[in-house]
């Protein structure tokens, strides 16, 4: 076997892989034309515009900016792995009505860092969440959409969780 070839075991989205890939395989490629999964998106390929997020192991990580081989033996989550099929979750439905998708180019990596950003910070401020989303650019010039969608995505699993309204501070 050549040097530069390796094969990878990952899951994703709850299935598992087997691959061979080469050496230099970004993971953003990897899971785009390996997997068939296109709703990582490729911007920049300099880790600057976020739009290819997708989680390692429920964390938050640029693909463009990992190898493949580096994510061998992962668990790796896409924008496809947030809902069950035919359906969206909360944040995604809450990305609709508030006209937080735009043009959707980097809709799938915004998704994934704040879904991430989300499990860390129960009660965001509006400032906290113009902070997380400072990682994305976003050519559409509209950001009021996205963080309306995040508040009330917020504001609805405080209001379930504790079935009444919680104050975040």
């Amino acid at each position: 076997m050549d040097h530069h070839v390796h094969t990878i075991e990952v899951k994703i989205n709850g299935k598992k892989y087997r691959e061979t890939v080469e050496s230099r395989l970004l993971l953003s490629d990897f899971l785009r034309e390996n997997c068939g999964l296109t709703g990582t998106h490729v911007g920049c390929e300099h880790g600057v515009c976020g739009a290819c997020t997708v989680q390692v192991n429920g964390s938050a990580v640029r693909s463009c900016l990992l190898f493949a081989v580096q994510t061998d033996g992962q668990e790796i989550k896409t924008v496809e792995g947030l809902a069950q099929p035919g359906s969206l979750t909360p944040l995604q439905q809450n990305f609709s009505e508030c006209h937080g998708l735009q043009c959707g180019f980097c809709t799938p990596g915004i998704l994934m860092s704040t879904d991430d950003f989300l499990r860390q910070h129960a009660c965001p401020s509006t400032k906290e969440i113009k902070e997380m989303l400072s990682g994305h650019l976003c050519r559409c010039t509209g950001y009021d959409g996205i963080v309306k969608a995040i508040e009330k995505t917020v504001k609805e699993k405080n209001v379930d969780e504790d079935k009444e309204m919680k104050l975040c501070t």
